[in-house]
């Protein structure tokens, strides 16, 4: 972070303080057992914690100033550079706001029902490769880990991409406010968020509010093969739209798998370009061509986008690919909806050996949970999966929608059953597919699978 005059921190969130001592911030800090010098305790509240009760821990460690709730702080008004406001989840990101924009850095926000962190990887190896780039780290898209990020630049940070993700409306508006974003990508709408905001055109809605923050002249990028997002038309912003199946201003052509990576050309401006990522999956080249779309924004050159496409690295559990006694494991198991769940099928039916999906429950999908289940299932015996393995109360639809079809499936009580199950089917020379929602804890059952006998 850079040093800010705490007069500007005061001036952004609206707050009201008694006794003002001019300081300079040099950090933001929401924990009281952490605070660095010339530092900013800010009391965040949360269903199980309440930080206001540690303004006076955070003051005795050397806070220089410290933002509060009106009518929840032990300590008088009176007290030397104690700030009150009115929720300080707010003013977080009106100091968030107010801090970006003394940044240089070019922005790019990135949401979506699925795929945003894929993308935002993506995107970020892109970048690096002709700017000092920044970007969210793991999974702090939220209204709390998106402002921490932006205070986290400095101005040698040339660009940064910001990753938003939302349970509900309002939530993008507010992030892409903070941000501010020069370029904004949206990579699909599908029906992640159903159980709060009841319809896809909703979910379509609360994405579009990315615009609301967006610079004026700034790019919306758009995957055009997506049937929501093809009719956004005129959006008062120049856009750039991607796809595989229909006409785009980026467009990927002639996919080939193989050991783990996939090729294609992307065609741009008359022009064709090769790529190659190292992961698999056409829903990978959706993420790629959105970051070629990116790179274009910001006058790269096309050697220059593809080296950084090459040089992507799979994050987390975001189709991980190792071998275990000879058996490929995939470990695509950090998040799972209808649309990454039919993308990963659709990959693991191309793949060689026996092919076994390990699939769990798809959380917070409201009323369509056991319709999207029993599809999963009828997917995985369209497609001709050798084996579905499934765990969780409602894939128990998963394993009837695959039998109804033809298709041949088990599903486990528990994780253990499961593991069994998985080791008396898969041999060397096969491919395992894991995936369920983060909730669904299968990096457990991949670990117990990974063990010696």
């Amino acid at each position: 972070m850079e040093p800010m005059k705490l007069s500007e921190v005061l001036a952004a969130v609206g707050g009201e303080c008694e006794n003002f001592c001019e300081k300079t911030v040099s950090a933001v800090t929401t924990d009281s057992r952490n605070v660095p010098e010339n530092s900013l305790f800010l009391a965040l509240k949360g269903e199980n914690f309440d930080g206001n009760r540690f303004v006076g821990e955070a003051f005795a460690k050397g806070a220089c100033a410290c933002i509060a709730e009106k009518g929840n702080v032990p300590l008088s008004p009176s007290h030397e550079n104690l700030i009150l406001v009115e929720r300080t989840d707010r003013a977080l990101l009106q100091l968030a706001r107010a801090y970006r924009e003394t940044l240089p850095a070019k922005i790019v926000g990135v949401t979506g029902s699925v795929g945003k962190t894929t993308t935002k990887e993506m995107i970020w190896a892109v970048l690096s490769e002709s700017f000092r780039t920044r970007k969210t780290e793991g999974n702090l898209n939220n209204q709390i880990g998106l402002p921490k990020t932006l205070l986290s630049l400095d101005r040698s940070c040339e660009a940064a991409v910001i990753e938003m993700g939302m349970s509900d409306r309002g939530e993008i508006h507010a992030l892409s406010e903070a941000t501010q974003p020069d370029a904004a990508v949206i990579t699909m709408i599908g029906v992640s968020h159903l159980e709060n905001l009841k319809t896809r055109d909703n979910i379509l809605m609360a994405k579009l509010e990315i615009l609301d923050g967006l610079k004026p002249g700034g790019t919306l990028i758009l995957n055009t093969d997506n049937d929501l997002l093809s009719t956004v038309k005129e959006v008062g912003h120049p856009m750039m739209r991607y796809g595989i199946e229909h006409d785009a201003d980026v467009r990927g052509r002639n996919i080939t798998e193989e050991n783990g990576e996939t090729q294609f050309d992307i065609v741009f401006e008359n022009h064709t370009v090769h790529a190659k990522i190292p992961c698999i999956g056409v829903h990978n080249v959706y993420n790629a061509l959105a970051a070629f779309c990116v790179g274009k924004v910001f006058a790269m050159s096309d050697d220059a986008i593809v080296r950084g496409l090459l040089h992507y690295a799979p994050s987390g559990m975001r189709q991980k690919i190792t071998e275990v006694r000879g058996i490929t494991v995939v470990e695509d198991c950090y998040n799972a909806s209808p649309d990454s769940m039919e993308a990963a099928i659709n990959t693991l039916a191309t793949m060689s050996g026996k092919r076994i999906a390990v699939l769990g429950d798809m959380l917070e999908l409201g009323s369509i949970s056991k319709t999207a289940h029993f599809n999963i299932g009828k997917l995985c015996a369209q497609k001709k999966i050798d084996l579905l393995l499934c765990y969780g109360d409602e894939a128990r639809m998963m394993q009837r929608g695959c039998e109804e079809n033809g298709g041949k499936a088990f599903w486990a009580e528990d994780r253990d059953a499961l593991v069994t199950a998985l080791r008396g089917q898969a041999s060397a020379g096969d491919t395992v597919w894991f995936k369920a929602s983060r909730g669904m804890k299968f990096e457990e059952i991949i670990e117990k699978f990974n063990e010696e006998k």
